[in-house]
């Protein structure tokens, strides 16, 4: 006899990307990364110096996005996110 759906079958796991929302765009870009907050606090010291100097980061991720390259310049907020999944 099947056994009935249930959460407490499956264990749910989470997991944190970093949200960069860019100048011109609506939605953000989402990423994951090996260490979400060490990325986050990577980002965050970048918008804390407000330096017109372009820098360029560059940064290997998990997710569907293998490896992205942004300009420091064109990023306006950024953001943490859990998500729960099975």
């Amino acid at each position: 006899m099947p056994q009935p759906f249930s959460q407490n079958n499956h264990q749910l796991k989470k997991r944190i990307s970093v949200l960069v929302f860019l100048k011109g765009t609506t939605a953000p870009l989402v990423l994951y990364v090996e260490n979400p907050l060490e990325f986050y606090e990577e980002l965050s010291q970048i918008l804390k110096l407000n330096s017109p100097a372009v820098r360029l980061i560059e940064k290997n991720t998990l997710g569907p996005v293998k490896k992205v390259c942004i300009q420091s310049t064109q990023i306006c907020a950024i953001a943490i996110q859990e998500e729960q999944y099975m």
